[in-house]
């Protein structure tokens, strides 16, 4: 199994530069590339990657996307003098020629193509290529916003060619749309372009009808382009994780890809005067992880824009210290998204609904423009637009990002996954990584239990088996362990012990997600314990509430089907909760399969701080493997064959969305909704205990 995260960075692409004044131009700076990596150096990233140097692309690659005409343009530049780059620079939309640009976007196509090869041949599992100029808006025949050679298009070709890949998946995180990617494979199936960005109907550039959501490819592509249009600015972390849970991961995961690109722009984060969106950071470091469960986590991430450099750094770093395998830092925010972007997700499905298995038995009706029909959000758009302009909001985000990073970083905990010297007899079947921690002694563990929990625990082999199960727990709530597995006799009980004693502990909101029959039912009315019971049959005399969520799912034969469960309930409720530790507990009868239950654990990873208890009954080895490693980060586990869900259970997932409990509408600050735009399909039930996001 590869490890190890490649970083590639190269001084002489800040060489690229603009020598004349162009208000269209001037953010487009050398320092975009040497703040990050200075960023990164001050974190002490730069040093836990593995280096991997840079290369020029080579003539023959930059032709497996531009045309021969075009590269010859490109060339001639070299020896220009500053009139001419100016006049040529004027045949295109917002580019600018240097007499280096040629040799730096050469360079930029190499360090791409350097990283798919690391990560192709093994050498590494992941890794991010700090590259200028960008690439996405590079078309066949034109330089275009910046970009002269499409990085990622020519690394996805050279895939295809070199590693005789199928099946390739681009995500375009940038504020931008990346039309000169759309245009060279919207006839293509074989690669799956994804591309969300600041559209508001037509009005910000690049102002094209064909960066819409209705574009869905041309044909054999159709299907393949998803076009995801944020009509209004504003956009923040909440509208990010709608989009990847209801839009991209389950069209990803039926997708299944060979290789992850990323068209990693961070003009979509907090500041930037392109995007003007709100989300913070470490949303990127959410997007990221989620990407790491893909393609055996074989994932490359490419610069593309960025224009507020504190923003922009900030963003690289938690993107580098997610596939350092760095537990994920909290996210912040109110996690319920607007409308405007409910609105936009629902069309994409609706456009989609033809070609996706997952969509089939899924509301997709078109909503028309509902976001821009409200006189409360126009003015609210134009409140954020002025309020964007100002000339003091670089400054205002700086500090605003100094404190935020200092509020939401905390120091990596020496051990990441443990269990405990009673399992010496398996510990061999564990990944290396996994330390064994002393049990509690016997005493303290009578003493303890008599005092707390003597209402729980009835026989003595319960008992003694929590000495091991409350030695693990101590560890993770104090950040001496990231996470941390148990095996148990009775998981009900070592559950309902360890969900007593941390909330004893001061923690106040604790996700408990138990698959198999559970006798013992936390009194979860004070919202501390939110408990999501998935079993095979509905329990007799229990019934779900706000807190207490009964799932009924017995996962197909034929394959891993709780994809749709997940990404479509179970994700979007334990998002909205915002927990403090999440305890994912495997007891008898379980409805699930490894692949299922190792999907619960890879995607909620992103939660608490990556804080994950995992108590386990069964004593399948395959499954506590399994487990040991997706915490441990040792390999992506395998999800299993993707399987469509029958109609009966997208029913059941609707079911539980339109709960009385978790009415959308007392849930959003937004009171003009009707009948046809309560959409409850992108709900988060819970109203997250964290500020508001930005007050700059």
């Amino acid at each position: 199994m590869a490890s190890g995260t490649a970083l590639i960075y190269d001084e002489e692409m800040t060489t690229h530069k603009l020598l004349w004044s162009d208000p269209a131009c001037d953010i487009e700076v050398p320092e975009r590339l040497s703040s990050s990596y200075e960023q990164l150096k001050c974190y002490h990233l730069v040093e836990r990657c593995v280096h991997v140097p840079v290369r020029e692309g080579s003539e023959e690659e930059i032709l497996l996307v531009h045309s021969s005409e075009y590269l010859e343009v490109a060339k001639s530049t070299q020896t220009m003098n500053e009139e001419e780059l100016k006049r040529i620079s004027g045949n295109y939309d917002a580019f600018f020629f240097h007499p280096n640009t040629y040799r730096c976007a050469r360079l930029a196509v190499g360090a791409t193509l350097q990283l798919v090869d690391a990560v192709m041949s093994g050498k590494v599992c992941n890794g991010m290529a700090l590259v200028r100029p960008p690439g996405h808006h590079s078309q066949r025949n034109a330089a275009n916003g910046f970009c002269l050679f499409n990085n990622v298009a020519i690394a996805a070709e050279y895939a295809k060619l070199k590693y005789g890949l199928q099946r390739i998946l681009i995500v375009d995180w940038d504020v931008h749309h990346g039309q000169g990617t759309q245009y060279i494979f919207e006839e293509d199936p074989s690669v799956l372009y994804f591309s969300w960005h600041r559209y508001e109907h037509q009005e910000f550039w690049p102002s094209l009808k064909e960066s819409d959501y209705d574009a869905v490819g041309l044909g054999r592509g159709k299907g393949f382009n998803i076009n995801l249009p944020w009509n209004k600015v504003g956009m923040g972390n909440s509208d990010y994780l709608a989009a990847f849970f209801h839009v991209l991961l389950p069209m990803a995961f039926e997708f299944d890809p060979e290789l992850v690109l990323v068209s990693s722009g961070y003009d979509s984060g907090i500041g930037d005067p392109e995007g003007q969106m709100n989300a913070t950071p470490e949303v990127f470091a959410h997007l990221t992880h989620f990407l790491m469960q893909l393609a055996n986590g074989k994932l490359c991430v490419i610069l593309e824009g960025g224009y507020h450099l504190k923003s922009l750094s900030e963003s690289v770093c938690m993107t580098v210290k997610t596939l350092l395998g760095d537990p994920v830092p909290q996210i912040t925010g109110e996690m319920a998204p607007c409308l405007s972007a409910v609105e936009s997700i629902q069309n994409v499905r609706a456009a989609h609904k033809p070609y996706w298995k997952w969509l089939m038995y899924e509301d997709t009706s078109f909503l028309q423009n509902l976001s821009t029909k409200s006189h409360l959000l126009q003015k609210a758009s134009t409140e954020q637009e002025s309020k964007m302009t100002n000339n003091n909001e670089a400054i205002e985000v700086e500090r605003f990002l100094e404190r935020h990073m200092k509020n939401i970083l905390f120091p990596v905990p020496p051990i990441k996954t443990a269990t405990t010297t009673d399992a010496k007899s398996s510990a061999h079947l564990f990944p290396v990584p996994v330390q064994l921690v002393k049990e509690m002694d016997k005493t303290e563990i009578k003493a303890l239990v008599s005092g707390f929990y003597a209402d729980l625990v009835k026989e003595d082999k319960t008992l003694l088996s929590l000495g091991s199960m409350l030695a693990i727990l101590d560890k993770i709530l104090k950040k001496e362990v990231c996470n941390g597995i148990a095996g148990s006799p009775t998981a009900a009980v070592s559950v309902a012990v360890a969900l007593r004693h941390t909330v004893r502990f001061g923690f106040e909101r604790v996700l408990c997600i138990f698959v198999g029959d559970m006798q013992n039912i936390q009194n979860t009315e004070d919202g501390k314990i939110l408990v999501i019971h998935i079993c095979e049959k509905e329990q007799s005399g229990k019934t779900s509430s706000k807190h207490y969520i009964s799932l009924s799912w017995k996962e197909d034969a034929e394959g891993n089907d709780f994809f749709s469960a997940v990404l479509g309930f179970i994700l979007p409720v334990a998002y909205s909760y915002q927990p403090n530790l999440t305890v994912i507990a495997v007891g008898p009868n379980r409805s699930l399969g490894i692949s299922g239950i190792s999907l619960l654990f890879a995607l909620l990873q992103g939660l608490a701080d990556s804080r994950i208890f995992a108590v386990i009954e069964d004593t399948d080895v395959n499954l506590m493997q399994s487990v040991a490693k997706t915490l441990v980060g040792a390999s992506t586990p395998h999800f299993g064959v993707y399987v469509p869900p029958t109609e009966e259970k997208v029913n059941k997932i609707k079911t539980l969305r339109y709960h009385e409990g978790w009415d959308f509408k007392k849930l959003t600050s937004e009171s003009f909704y009707t009948a046809e735009e309560n959409v409850l399909l992108f709900m988060l039930p819970f109203k997250s205990p964290g500020k508001e996001m930005v007050d700059l």
